[in-house]
């Protein structure tokens, strides 16, 4: 079924306007047939935040902004899925065109800008699915417009608590003007302190609800420094390394597209992520988990990927080039790697690499 809806999609979807495209395989997700996912291989499976992922392997948030599709996004095989980015109220987002494909990059810039049907409407289709189980995380962020930013985020974890797996804490798109501010240490530490006091305030109705920090690939190491520190401090459960990038590799084919602003995401992204994967396990110390993204497009840059700190990973970007039938892909590849060496779970490597990679060259 999925070989069969990567060889009709693929093709027709990479002739439309990148944003029509994502729209037509969101309407084309939500006409997909029931079909029960195939059992993944038991090695497959990690515990991180105190939950228990199936597997590895999950969709980065932006995909599903509005969770129309969380469910077929889990069918597919995915072992977990990541909607929004949500905020408190619904925004339009910054005008189009604002995706862009670098085609001989297998890349994409986009300056979407937090476009979402704000929390209401997305509140009631999470509660709507509710019972159908399977882990599904809410990236929060804060509407542009807002005045209070850091309440933004409160009154997004008061919420959603009862209906997500877990929370992803945003500050680190760079289509919000300022909204990157909050990664510095005093306003990060606020923002922080008050999301985790929501959490408690909310814990005995709603149950356990995870705090993850999504950061920015373009931090400097002493900012890094700080942020590992805050969030250390404030107990968060885990990190998401990393969001798209500002920068603009020399390397890149599309030099006119390039110039577009907006955050960058896909192959390109990939050294640069993996090297901050890497730079942030080893600050972490083993505090908390981390889950690796940027530019993973193969089972090879997933097992890099965990090698180099990654407990989880998660994709978007791959999957405009490989379609959905690379979460499988990616699946066996990492079952084929455990047999081939003898290991019984994927926490066996996880990290195995990250002091080497920390002493290369800086990705250029």
């Amino acid at each position: 079924m999925i070989r069969a809806f990567d060889a009709f999609s693929l093709p027709m979807l990479r002739l439309l306007d990148a944003e029509d495209a994502h729209r037509l395989a969101i309407r084309g997700l939500r006409m997909l047939p029931y079909a029960r996912p195939r059992p993944d291989d038991p090695k497959l499976a990690v515990r991180a935040f105190g939950l228990n992922f199936p597997n590895p392997v999950g969709i980065a948030a932006g995909f599903d902004k509005n969770a129309e599709v969380p469910d077929a996004l889990l069918r597919l095989g995915f072992g977990f899925a990541e909607i929004g980015s949500v905020t408190p109220k619904p925004q339009s987002g910054n005008p189009r065109p604002r995706i862009f494909r670098l085609e001989r990059d297998e890349a994409v810039i986009n300056r979407l800008g937090f476009n979402n049907d704000g929390a209401e409407v997305v509140l009631r289709r999470l509660a709507a699915r509710a019972q159908n189980g399977g882990i599904v995380g809410v990236n929060v962020g804060a509407n542009k417009d807002s005045l209070d930013r850091t309440q933004d985020y409160v009154r997004l974890i008061e919420t959603f608590a009862p209906v997500a797996s877990y929370f992803t804490v945003n500050v680190s798109s760079p289509n919000t003007p300022g909204l990157r501010n909050l990664q510095q240490a005093a306003e990060l530490d606020d923002l922080l302190a008050r999301v985790i006091d929501a959490r408690e305030r909310v814990r005995k109705n709603a149950g356990d609800s995870p705090v993850l920090l999504k950061i920015a690939p373009d931090l400097s190491l002493a900012d890094l420094d700080d942020v590992v520190h805050v969030a250390r401090s404030r107990r968060v459960d885990g990190m998401i390394v990393a969001n798209t990038s500002i920068g603009r590799p020399s390397t890149l084919r599309e030099q006119t597209r390039a110039k577009e602003q907006g955050g960058l995401s896909g192959r390109p992204l990939f050294r640069l992520s993996t090297r901050m994967v890497a730079e942030t396990f080893v600050r972490v110390e083993g505090a908390f988990p981390l889950i690796g993204a940027g530019g993973i497009d193969s089972g090879g840059a997933a097992l890099t990927k965990i090698r180099a700190g990654a407990s989880l990973i998660q994709l978007y970007s791959s999957l405009v080039y490989k379609g959905v039938g690379l979460v499988e892909s990616i699946k066996a590849d990492l079952s084929s790697t455990l047999l081939r060496t003898g290991r019984e779970a994927l926490s066996e490597i996880v990290g195995a690499d990250a002091a080497t990679i920390t002493a290369e060259d800086w990705p250029g």
